[in-house]
């Protein structure tokens, strides 16, 4: 997916909402279910697990790795890492498989396409986010919190 080819609706909406989507012209038929506030006060701290090596990472892409039973998709664009669950929420195949540009990764199967940072997709058919999960840089190493 390139900026010339990509057929994701645009950059995410800070509130997303059911609405009009321009590349669809109609409403969606399944509200939009934001993803759980990751608020971590008053909880006992996630333990970081090491994933890979940044140097391990393409400048603009993804990969699948399992950690602690959960399968990640860990992305970079934009030279910021993210972390999500590998799974489409509308075709339940891998979005590491994707194609990464702009903040987002595109699912290989319909299209879908999801905001990294958020998990939110940007447009249908998916209207359901994926998880995401706390990253960190420690000496060349990407580290996920994971519950």
């Amino acid at each position: 997916m390139t900026s010339d080819d990509a057929h994701c609706p645009g950059p995410p909406r800070a509130e997303p909402r059911l609405g009009v989507w321009e590349n669809e012209g109609g409403l969606l038929a399944t509200p939009l279910r934001l993803p759980a506030v990751d608020d971590a006060a008053g909880q006992a701290p996630r333990p970081w697990s090491a994933t890979v090596a940044l140097a391990g990472l393409p400048a603009e892409g993804a990969i699948r790795l399992v950690v602690r039973d959960v399968t990640l998709c860990i992305a970079r664009s934009q030279g910021a890492v993210y972390a999500l669950l590998d799974e489409c929420s509308h075709g339940r195949v891998a979005l590491s498989a994707g194609d990464v540009a702009g903040g987002l990764v595109e699912c290989w199967l319909h299209g879908s396409c999801f905001d990294l940072a958020t998990g939110i997709p940007t447009g249908p058919p998916a209207t359901t986010p994926v998880p995401v999960y706390p990253v960190r840089i420690v000496d060349g190493v990407v580290e996920v919190a994971l519950p």
